[in-house]
């Protein structure tokens, strides 16, 4: 794929165009206020111990948007302490939790790690455990924010963070993930700004989406378009939805150092859209840009978040 975006120059001066929607802090903060008065307290069920040892590893049940119980694992190292950091880890589109064993690296380096499944994903490439489907979600309630698919989920993502910092007696959680994953970690950054202190969203979705329904080729965002191709009348509330869970705008409250990453080859999560979060950012921060690459995410920018959640716990 050749580069197909902005020059580089270009991106790092570039700002989304798309204005906020009046009260946009009212509105997210009684979308939280309604979870956390239907929330129960969490329930954790050891999970292999003779495997695990010596991790402890929990199934874990949290509730999310609506009261809803959401499963996530929760594993935790022997050795972390109260003053350890807690990862809430998130997921790429069209993936689930999938096994303890595909999230041992920062539970190895003594790092608890909370990792939230999908509600209604988890069928494409990775396992879920929360009514797991293989669906194409983009355009589920698209015509009333209230009722949109990704404000319950980052409602369940704000849910989460609060979860894992009281399971790990922390009032310091580090909100991760890529794609999918990283909308989820900028967007729980953004709402929970008193309890997550450190961001890392590789290739983030959800960014500059009305920029990013026109300009990516590829699934997920073409599925609004392909959408609203044959649903003209509902244009305008779609476009109206979409502006409550843009994480370019979401990102101006996020008070914790950031590092991000983008591909300049990328189709899926265009790199203008990227910068669009990254440049409202007014926190400490870091991109990462690699110019062959697409939406693969390299190993070498794993290490450099290890780097930068080390740097972070020892200041």
């Amino acid at each position: 794929m050749p580069w197909f975006d902005l020059p580089i120059e270009d991106l790092r001066e570039y700002r989304t165009s798309t204005e906020e929607p009046p009260g946009l802090d009212e509105w997210w903060a009684d979308r939280l206020s309604l979870a956390r008065a239907a929330a129960r307290p969490p329930e954790l069920t050891r999970y292999e111990p003779d495997l695990y040892a010596p991790l402890e590893v929990y199934d874990a049940e949290f509730s999310g948007a609506d009261g809803d119980r959401i499963r996530a694992w929760y594993i935790r190292p022997a050795s972390a302490g109260g003053d350890t950091p807690v990862v809430v880890k998130f997921i790429g589109y069209g993936g689930g939790r999938d096994l303890p064993a595909s999230h041992l690296a920062l539970p190895a380096l003594g790092y608890p790690l909370f990792v939230m499944d999908t509600r209604g994903q988890g069928g494409r490439w990775s396992a879920g455990a929360t009514r797991p489907a293989n669906a194409m979600v983009m355009t589920h309630g698209i015509t009333r924010p209230e009722d949109y698919y990704y404000t319950k989920l980052f409602t369940d993502a704000v849910r989460a963070v609060r979860t894992a910092a009281e399971l790990a007696g922390t009032a310091t959680v580090v909100a991760s993930g890529g794609s999918q994953g990283g909308a989820l970690a900028l967007a729980a950054a953004a709402l929970a700004p008193d309890l997550v202190r450190l961001c890392q969203a590789d290739v983030p979705f959800m960014c500059d989406i009305q920029r990013a329904i026109t300009l990516a080729p590829s699934e997920p965002y073409n599925e609004v378009p392909a959408f609203l191709a044959h649903n003209t009348a509902l244009i305008p509330a779609a476009l109206d939805t979409l502006r409550y869970v843009d994480c370019a705008l979401l990102a101006r409250r996020i008070t914790a150092p950031s590092l991000l990453s983008t591909g300049l080859m990328d189709t899926i999560c265009p790199p203008s859209t990227v910068f669009a979060a990254y440049n409202e950012l007014t926190v400490p921060k870091d991109i990462t840009v690699h110019p062959y690459t697409g939406h693969d995410i390299p190993a070498s920018q794993t290490e450099r978040q290890f780097r930068h959640l080390r740097e972070f716990v020892h200041v």
